[in-house]
């Protein structure tokens, strides 16, 4: 609470005119970063053409990166929260933030089903076991990335993006 109210100069009784919980103010971070998420991502995506394979598979590619810059970005940190703090969150709020988070993922679902249905050929995962592995696989970084280690986050787009277009040994 104490690095909250310093980040918005306000003294921690200050943070209290504006919210009249924790937990409020941890539902609306979380909110925060869905709604970042819909701005960098879902509605970039949702522009692009996706009426043939390429325009598809486009979709998905920007997708990804877009996906992947929102958690690398160091100005987001809202989105490590959303990421990792959901279960102190009192069940209402929970279900609110779980359920733009199935959102998401049901969206992400749908790029990928469309994709494999303009391949034409039957698929060997179904959308949602790869909605899951790939927002999973993304979500992840947080944890391990050191923006000055040797991966760039281009690398990591790059990377993940042939992992899951192409997979890890093919």
């Amino acid at each position: 609470m104490n690095d909250v109210a310093a980040a918005l100069k306000l003294s921690k009784g200050g943070l209290y005119h504006h919210f009249q919980s924790k937990d409020e103010i941890l539902y609306h971070i979380m909110s925060h970063a869905m709604d970042i998420t819909e701005e960098r991502v879902i509605n970039v995506v949702r522009r692009i053409d996706g009426a043939s394979v390429a325009g598809a598979e486009e979709r998905l590619r920007t997708l990804i990166r877009l996906h992947i810059e929102v958690v690398l970005s160091p100005e987001d940190r809202e989105i490590t929260v959303m990421l990792h703090e959901n279960h102190p969150l009192p069940p209402a709020l929970r279900r609110k933030i779980n359920g733009r988070k199935k959102d998401y993922l049901h969206f992400v679902e749908i790029l990928i089903g469309d994709v494999q249905g303009k391949r034409g050929s039957p698929p060997s995962v179904t959308p949602r076991a790869a909605a899951f592995a790939l927002v999973g696989m993304i979500n992840w970084i947080y944890q391990w990335y050191k923006p000055d280690g040797p991966l760039t986050g281009d690398a990591i787009v790059r990377q993940y993006t042939d992992i899951f277009f192409h997979g890890a040994l093919g």
